[in-house]
């Protein structure tokens, strides 16, 4: 008799199936819930920069050149036209204030002081013939003034005797009225000439006056006609060197014209162009460095230029202490310049990463894992050297600098040698 027989549920295909498909699941879980899922890339660790991000003192500076030049400059122009009859001073001597430079000539020059020093001395004795004529006037007033007092003096007593003998019947009425007529003429005569003489004194003080200003004007001016001449003999202006262009002997040199400088040796200043971005930034007393035959010497601005000119305005800046000896008016020294005071902060190293980040996020590498992650983060000033770090990172870890143009948007570099 037949026995039906069971068939087996959980064969071994089974089973193998279901651990295959358990695997299966389990693995996508694990990826979807816990393996990494931003996009990576392979970078080789030698083509790129790493640095370490630190603590420290962030000095806010930009570095610029400068030139060289004196503290004090004399620039030399022609008063006079002339030729030149004789150089007393070549270019590159040192001369003492009075020194005599060259000598000029001009004989329209000296003929035309000639002829205005006439023309001076003729109206000033003009003025002085004028002045003669009014006090010759004043003593002649003076004299008819003393006549009249004269005559009156002799007048009175004579009107008053007979006036009295008129009294006693003496003489007639005739002969006291013509006594009379004439005591009170002269009365009369003293008294208008008082007057005129009083107002003519007013009138000749203040005339003298205008001749005697005059006369001193005309003075100061014959001073000056004569030192039109002397402007033809140059002489140095201040102690110094002197610095001249190209002259010789015979050349002609226009009035107004600048053939050379002096300058103060024992000062100098360091002319500076800056960008225009910083002229927010830039006021007087802001301080730099430069390095000079293994010195370091402080500057500090002590004059802004205003006018911006192809991008750059200009500076002058004063040494705070002794300038190096050595230096040279033209020579270029490159210079920190500070822009604020210095202060601790985070710092990171200045690279190329910049351009393709704008500052907003780096890749920050963590060597356990030997991978570099994107990371958001804030900076805040620049120096040639370093960026300021506001947020996102902390000193010791490691960032890399140099450029980002090839991890395209990859967010983790899996770093290998």
């Amino acid at each position: 008799m037949d026995r039906k027989l069971e068939k087996k549920k959980w064969t071994p295909r089974l089973i193998g199936l279901l651990a295959t498909g358990s695997l299966l699941l389990a693995f996508v879980i694990y990826r979807l819930i816990f393996a990494d899922s931003r996009s990576s890339m392979n970078v080789d660790r030698d083509r790129i920069t790493i640095a370490t991000v630190k603590t420290g003192e962030f000095t806010d500076y930009i570095p610029v050149s400068g030139t060289i030049e004196p503290g004090e400059v004399f620039y030399l122009d022609a008063i006079e036209r002339g030729n030149i009859q004789e150089i007393i001073r070549e270019s590159g001597s040192m001369v003492e204030k009075g020194d005599t430079l060259l000598k000029l000539t001009n004989s329209n020059l000296q003929l035309d002081v000639m002829n205005r020093e006439t023309d001076l001395y003729f109206q000033i004795n003009n003025l002085r013939q004028t002045r003669l004529l009014l006090d010759q006037n004043d003593l002649s007033q003076q004299a008819q003034l003393a006549e009249i007092d004269y005559r009156i003096s002799l007048l009175k007593p004579q009107y008053e005797r007979f006036r009295q003998l008129h009294e006693k019947k003496l003489v007639s009425d005739r002969e006291l009225e013509e006594v009379k007529e004439e005591y009170e003429y002269n009365l009369k005569r003293q008294r208008l000439t008082y007057e005129s003489y009083r107002n003519d004194s007013i009138a000749r003080i203040i005339q003298k006056r205008q001749l005697k200003e005059s006369e001193a004007r005309m003075n100061q001016s014959l001073d000056g006609v004569g030192q039109i001449l002397d402007n033809l003999v140059v002489r140095a202006p201040i102690s110094g060197q002197l610095t001249t262009e190209e002259i010789e002997v015979g050349q002609s040199i226009n009035a107004g014209e600048r053939y050379g400088q002096i300058d103060v040796i024992d000062k100098f200043k360091v002319r500076v162009p800056v960008d225009e971005l910083y002229l927010p930034r830039v006021y007087t007393g802001l301080k730099g460095a430069f390095d000079f035959s293994g010195e370091s010497y402080v500057l500090e601005i002590a004059k802004i230029y205003p006018n911006v000119t192809g991008g750059r305005f200009e500076v002058d800046m004063a040494f705070s202490g002794e300038a190096p000896s050595g230096i040279r008016r033209g020579q270029t020294v490159r210079i920190r310049l500070e822009l604020g005071e210095s202060e601790q902060a985070t710092l990171l190293p200045v690279g190329g990463f910049y351009k393709d980040s704008g500052g907003n996020w780096v890749f920050v590498v963590a060597e356990n894992s030997g991978k570099a992650e994107k990371r958001n983060i804030r900076l805040g000033r620049k120096n040639p050297e370093y960026y300021e770090v506001i947020e996102g990172l902390s000193a010791g870890e490691k960032v890399i600098v140099s450029g980002y143009e090839n991890f395209g948007k990859n967010e983790v570099l899996n770093l290998s040698h």
